[in-house]
């Protein structure tokens, strides 16, 4: 019986979608678009609310959008459209996610080097300062217990002390989805050809970046880790402009920068990456 109910409402979203294909009649006004939609939808048996929940789907896991351009200062060639996949450009924005991949990535390398003393590691006497008895003080040992000025520290800390911690795998990679997909919604994330420039002054590349409204700090990717030598020498003379490979991509250096640059070959190689591994069947095993 739960198999016939599943085929039902498959067919009926089926239906739906294939009249949102189908329609012509695209008002700007929502309301009567919603309305005409429905009316629509009730003439072919379909239930305004199957109709509205595949219009939402249909939105959702519509391919993102994005202009092909180009680093150089003369930038005549004309330009295409570079179409994003919505599972990795388009995911919903997980705040979460960034702040435990950027203190994961913060605490990777982080060591605490503080270091207390511990009783016998204090150079003092073993000797009693006073006898047992008979004094009228309190009795103690000697001067290197943690109650003496001088003294050793209890339960101090004892480093050095590395604070590395293993992330999810899935929290990795959602956040890297999630970073894109802000970046693309922000108008952050620009994709050119390749990085190819036609200068080699730093100054004259940072006024073609900035009549871009690019910046003013920007992380390149790429491919592959053999950068054009015209662009790596400019860029290294720039510090807040910096070159990396897409196999180096993470969530902090996305953040960190305010424009990023993509190559086409890099979006690429990051949707092929990313979706195989959001589709793999071993991820319990990761």
């Amino acid at each position: 019986m739960a198999r016939n109910i599943f085929e039902k409402s498959r067919t009926i979203l089926q239906k739906a979608s294939q009249l949102i294909e189908n329609t012509m009649i695209r008002p700007l006004n929502r309301k009567v678009s919603t309305q005409i939609d429905s009316q629509q939808a009730s003439s072919v048996g379909i239930h305004p609310a199957a109709f509205e929940l595949a219009s939402w789907q249909k939105s959702v896991l519509s391919p993102r959008e994005a202009w092909i351009e180009s680093l150089k200062a003369e930038n005549s060639e004309e330009k295409r459209i570079q179409l994003l996949n919505p599972t990795v450009f388009a995911h919903y924005p997980r705040i979460d996610l960034l702040f435990k991949n950027v203190r994961w990535q913060k605490l990777y390398k982080h060591v605490s080097y503080a270091n207390a003393p511990v009783r016998h590691e204090i150079s003092r006497s073993l000797k009693k300062p006073w006898p047992q008895k008979g004094m009228g003080k309190a009795r103690h040992g000697d001067r290197r217990s943690p109650i003496w000025i001088g003294g050793a520290k209890a339960h101090g800390p004892r480093g050095p002390k590395t604070y590395y911690h293993e992330l999810s795998f899935m929290v990795r990679l959602k956040g890297l989805s999630t970073a894109l997909s802000m970046k693309l919604a922000q108008d952050d994330l620009h994709i050119v050809e390749n990085l190819d420039i036609d200068v080699d002054d730093p100054k004259a590349f940072e006024e073609v970046l900035d009549s871009r409204l690019w910046g003013p700090s920007v992380l390149f990717v790429d491919d592959t880790d053999f950068m054009p030598e015209r662009i790596s020498l400019v860029t290294d003379k720039i510090p807040h402009y910096n070159l990396m490979p897409v196999y180096g991509l993470n969530v902090y250096s996305m953040l960190k920068h305010t424009t990023l640059v993509l190559t086409v070959d890099a979006v690429k190689r990051i949707e092929e990456r990313m979706l195989y591994h959001l589709n793999r069947t071993n991820m319990p095993n990761v």
